[in-house]
């Protein structure tokens, strides 16, 4: 006798909020190291990126420090919604580095799925999310390198992490 199963698995807010929070997490970090984002900013960037995820509207999402339009450190999440990611726990964010004289920033880009929806859509999607981003550019790269180090993932879908560290 032979049997077989199938696996379905839904993605929900609740597995869009596991990832947020470790990327919340890595955030908490930048503030114990370097004081910034504030603790209310974090949370907002938690419900932001939970959102975005929850919808397949999320393509990147960056915070770090520049200074002179140019990265010092970074953490650059990546959206993925093919099942190959793996979890795992927030942390490895690299302290230490001269942030003297520059600004926190973040920055997001969008999925295809995303820009499929019409501008009145866009927009009153915008309107319920607690992050009011503005058109920009992200730095360019400064003396450092970009590590790829960890996967945060639930429900077949997650973010891979890059870390600019200054050299």
């Amino acid at each position: 006798m032979t049997s077989s199963y199938t696996l379905s698995d839904t993605f929900t807010i609740t597995h869009a909020r596991h990832i947020a929070s470790r990327i919340a997490g890595d955030l908490r970090l930048l503030w114990l190291y370097y004081d910034k984002p504030s603790e209310a900013m974090i949370e907002d960037y938690l419900e932001e990126v939970a959102q975005m995820l929850a919808k397949g509207y999320l393509d990147t999402f960056e915070v770090g420090f520049r200074r002179n339009g140019q990265r010092i450190i970074s953490l650059f999440y990546t959206a993925h919604a093919d099942g190959t990611l793996s979890d795992s726990r927030s942390g490895g964010v690299p302290r230490g580095a001269d942030i003297s004289g520059a600004s926190q920033f973040s920055f997001m880009d969008y999925s295809q799925k995303w820009w499929d929806l019409s501008p009145a859509d866009r927009d009153a999607f915008k309107a319920t999310l607690p992050v009011d981003r503005t058109p920009g550019s992200a730095p360019t790269d400064g003396a450092g390198d970009w590590t790829a180090d960890r996967s945060y993932a639930a429900g077949g879908a997650g973010v891979r992490r890059q870390v600019f560290v200054p050299l």
